[in-house]
């Protein structure tokens, strides 16, 4: 087991020159540390379980060698039979997985794709027939297209867990193991997660040969450049402190508990005057997509969403992350609040807590290892706009307010929510979140926080609504690697 802790350059690793080249030319030349500690292994062909908290860098951490593996072997592109797999939780963490690997994938002229449900598949199973070297997918759509045989597993070189914990948390190992059980025995495997725990040490022990551990900053690390509050409100005087909190200059996350709270509070604040939208499993895809658009944009400053977000998703400065609510237990906590202070950048992190949650409250900063400074706070107290800055000018909402998009009906699939919508078949879904230590949802120019249709990611096309996004490598150079820098945002 390791504990890296120093930036190497990429060029020390074994990253073979066209990717080493790739990342130079755009300014990226050092690896975060769960990059340097499990690029030596995953490189030379081991199976390597990687334990870093959620900003960590974990995408770039196996996209690498995943590519740098498929690029060795020179074998071809069959028409259904992808050479990669790399398995996530969510739609939306899929998409930016996409986001990242695609440039990397255009320097060795491999074609990427992205399965998940809440899509019409069409496209995705004609992508399918034209061959593609690297499927990222969501387990239950992936499984849906096997079924009906549109798609098989025996020619996988390399399989990527992603999210292994989230997968767990969402009832996905069942699938997961299932598909596993459809790729060959002796493909590497990688798998990645912010936390070891039992229901992980099952797929360890079954599917991984020998595996190297790198364990960098676990996820009860606190984060420097974090600080963490707790502001203690009775609760007729909540509503006005939250809206004081996500009013201030900088883009916020707040996070509630439940979908309708988080659409009734999308609603008020924007009603009020600060442009609000919402994130949850209730959401057909393209409403998801167009809404993370206008966060990372910046045409709305504060995104309200339930712990569908809290994970994978990865907007360029969110500068305050708000619990709403508590969450339930302290993971949660850590993967909503790891939204911000990402790649060396400072954030801030306040739980609002209403009398009756004060025990609650106390529990979970103690296991999940934090220390925050508690205040007593109601309307205009100086603490507020101490940790905020000055309130935004304040504007003046439409006529008709309406943030979002209506769910879409009929049988649809399920996503990771629970929730049902769109396509007839199954897809696991819902971004608890993306952005992946150094990934951007930015990509040549293209929209931020989640591509919107139509949007272009380096010689590949994202398309939402009703069709899959599909991403196709063709050009030796693209635009978007720019923005998963050590450290830096491209510009």
């Amino acid at each position: 087991m390791s504990n890296a802790s120093t930036a190497v350059p990429f060029s020390e690793l074994g990253v073979p020159a066209k990717l080493v080249t790739a990342l130079t030319e755009r300014g990226l030349t050092t690896a975060f540390p769960i990059q340097a500690a499990t690029l030596p292994d995953s490189l030379a062909g081991r199976d390597v379980l990687g334990r870093g908290r959620t900003g960590s860098g974990k995408t770039v951490a196996f996209a690498l060698p995943t590519l740098a593996t498929l690029a060795k072997s020179g074998r071809r592109r069959n028409p259904g039979a992808p050479r990669a797999l790399v398995l996530v939780p969510t739609r939306e963490l899929a998409t930016q997985v996409a986001e990242t690997m695609t440039p990397l994938a255009t320097a060795l002229e491999l074609r990427t794709m992205v399965i998940f449900g809440g899509v019409g598949q069409g496209p995705q199973v004609n992508t399918l027939r034209r061959g593609v070297d690297v499927v990222i997918a969501t387990p239950g759509r992936l499984e849906d297209l096997i079924g009906q045989r549109h798609v098989r597993l025996d020619e996988v070189e390399v399989t990527v867990l992603d999210e292994a914990d989230h997968m767990a948390d969402l009832g996905f190992l069942p699938a997961v193991k299932r598909l596993l059980d459809a790729t060959p025995k002796n493909a590497q495997r990688l798998l990645f997660s912010a936390t070891l725990d039992n229901a992980i040490d099952q797929l360890v022990r079954r599917y991984l040969h020998s595996p190297v551990t790198h364990s960098v900053d676990s996820a009860a690390s606190p984060v420097p450049a974090m600080t963490h509050h707790v502001f203690h409100v009775s609760r007729d005087n909540k509503p006005a402190v939250v809206r004081e909190l996500v009013a201030g200059q900088g883009r916020t996350l707040a996070f509630t508990r439940t979908k309708h709270a988080a659409k009734k509070l999308a609603k008020q604040l924007t009603a009020s005057g600060i442009p609000a939208v919402d994130l949850h499993g209730n959401l057909s895809q393209s409403a998801r997509q167009r809404n993370l658009a206008a966060f990372g944009e910046g045409t709305t400053r504060v995104l309200v969403a339930t712990d569908i977000a809290a994970r994978g998703i990865h907007v360029d400065d969110v500068t305050l992350v708000v619990h709403v609510d508590p969450p339930a237990e302290h993971k949660a906590y850590l993967h909503r609040s790891g939204r911000t202070a990402r790649a060396g950048a400072e954030g801030v992190v306040v739980t609002v807590s209403t009398p009756d949650e004060r025990g609650d409250t106390r529990t979970l900063m103690r296991q999940a290892g934090i220390r925050p400074t508690a205040t007593d706070v109601a309307p205009g107290h100086p603490a507020i706009a101490e940790l905020t800055g000055p309130a935004a000018e304040l504007v003046t909402p439409a006529p008709v307010a309406e943030p979002v998009d209506r769910p879409r009906g009929g049988s649809g699939s399920r996503d990771g929510s629970g929730s049902r919508t769109g396509s007839g078949s199954r897809g696991g879904s819902g971004p608890r979140g993306a952005g992946r230590g150094q990934s951007s949802a930015r990509a040549g120019g293209g929209a931020r926080g989640g591509s919107s249709g139509g949007s272009r990611n380096g010689g590949s096309r994202s398309s939402g609504g009703g069709s899959a996004v599909v991403y196709q490598s063709s050009s030796s150079r693209s635009g978007g690697l720019a923005d998963f820098s050590s450290g830096r945002r491209g510009r």
